[in-house]
């Protein structure tokens, strides 16, 4: 008897760090799961990053792709924040994201899902329509989830500026969390950011349930907490992060280099796929890391005075041209700086690392949890400040440097930093906690384990759904 072919569909936004952790996502469900096929649809700006063509290059059969028709990144509204130019590129790829899910809808193996990003969650009025069971997979933490959900309370509860609010911010199933460390969407309730931000958070609601980008030993106890404010099931199914190698590990120059320094020696420096610093701060960094005397390895891009200016095009300057005057040369015996780009994956999976300093994207934050490096977090822009509120106050596998009245982490400060977290006493017991923790997340992705269970709970979820419109 042939086995019927359960075919869903996903969707995703115009940054890469999303798209490459719901593929695979995707590439996890249909491993486990020989039965279902997905389709991947891709809302892009001016046209899809050669990141993201080579990432689909290694899709299994049973997964497969469509790019909407590119919006101009010109229609785009200007002088507004990415996540704001995102959203308008979702909405005007609503047309065309109908017409593709008519079409998979009416084909041989008709559509009985739909998955969306919680970026591209207006999709899922359109799932309505053709009658198919919504979903949101969550590829940041169910912390800040829970204040995805609990925000429409939360705006009718706080009459202020979260920021000006006194004391902490109480979430349900969180940390107490300052103001300050909301999302940056957050900042202005008077903006445009804030209306979108509130708006998408009231769709969470046209949802059936959450897969969550996270795993039990890490916030498992948030589930219950979760599943009580928004009334669905919640399934934590990380740690989901991208295993394939853009590259050939030994073509790599910082490979290469890393072979030829001692393990554990070495600090890792990258702030994501497009993290950005303003030059006063390089300049503060560049500093810190020479006088620590430590070890490092720092992937560089050319100032920008916005955080996240790269994630929707790359600048065409030359990188290192904005490092301190001889920074180069007097730390040749010390440190190795990349333009742009390294294979993050293979580099923290190298023995000779002991520590990454990251800007706390929850990809990079999984990828360093899973390979067990204990972390500096400098957070930059969205949720990436309970991020490190999470990993620095929860869960305890990670230091935070001080910055002052203007922003900017000085040099004497990240240099403590860095030699706390690489030769001392706290860095030697952050570093214990989170080798625990690394045994943890493998556990959770074995066969038997709590994130797989989670999976085949939401596939059973969904057959049993399907049964009962039969």
């Amino acid at each position: 008897m042939e086995t019927k072919i359960t075919h869903i569909a996903v969707v995703t936004i115009p940054a890469f760090s999303h798209q490459a952790s719901i593929v695979e996502f995707c590439k996890r469900l249909v491993h486990f799961h020989h039965n279902f096929h997905v389709t991947c649809i891709f809302t892009t700006i001016d046209s899809p990053p050669q990141a993201t063509i080579t990432f689909l290059q290694s899709l299994p059969p049973n997964i497969d792709y469509i790019f909407l028709p590119p919006i101009n990144k010109q229609d785009l509204p200007k002088d507004v924040p990415l996540a704001v130019q995102i959203q308008h590129a979702v909405s005007k790829s609503l047309l065309s994201f109908h017409h593709a899910l008519k079409s998979l809808c009416s084909s041989n193996n008709p559509l009985v899902a739909l998955i969306s990003d919680p970026f591209a969650n207006e999709t899922l009025e359109i799932a309505k329509e053709f009658n198919l069971l919504p979903y949101i997979y969550f590829p940041p933490s169910a912390m800040t989830l829970s204040l995805f959900l609990h925000l429409p309370t939360l705006h009718e509860e706080v009459s202020c500026e979260y920021k000006d609010h006194k004391g902490a911010i109480h979430i349900p199933g969180c940390l107490p969390i300052h103001g300050n460390d909301l999302p940056e969407h957050l900042d202005d309730r008077s903006s445009l950011s804030y209306e979108l931000f509130l708006e998408r958070s009231k769709r969470f609601s046209l949802a059936y349930g959450f897969l969550v980008n996270s795993f039990s030993a890490i916030e498992g106890e948030r589930v219950s907490t979760l599943v009580e404010i928004g009334n669905k099931p919640v399934y934590l199914v990380g740690p989901v992060i991208q295993t394939g190698a853009i590259i050939e590990p030994k073509e790599s120059d910082c490979m290469m280099w890393l072979e030829n320094q001692t393990p554990k020696s070495v600090l890792y420096v990258s702030f994501g796929s497009g993290g950005t610093l303003s030059e006063e701060q390089v300049n503060e960094l560049a500093f810190g890391l020479e006088s620590s005397g430590q070890k490092f390895l720092w992937v560089f891009r050319a100032p920008n005075v916005s955080a996240n200016a790269l994630y929707l095009g790359a600048s065409n300057d030359d990188p290192l041209q904005f490092l301190p005057d001889g920074f180069l040369e007097r730390t040749k015996g010390q440190g190795l700086v990349v333009a742009n780009w390294a294979p993050q994956t293979q580099i923290l999976s190298h023995k000779s690392i002991g520590g990454f300093l990251t800007h706390c994207g929850w990809n990079s934050t999984l990828e360093s949890i899973v390979l067990g490096v204990p972390m500096i977090t400098w957070p930059l822009f969205a949720e990436q400040k309970m991020n490190a509120v999470l990993l620095t106050k929860g869960l305890k596998v990670a230091l935070r440097p001080k910055f002052n009245d203007n922003g900017t982490a000085e040099r004497k400060e990240i240099a403590e930093v860095i030699k706390e977290l690489m030769l001392g006493e706290e860095g030697n017991e952050i570093s214990q906690r989170i080798e625990e923790l690394k045994y943890a997340a493998v556990a959770a992705l074995k066969e038997d384990g709590s994130s797989t269970r989670a999976l085949s709970q939401f596939i059973s979820d969904i057959e049993n759904f399907l049964r009962q419109q039969v």
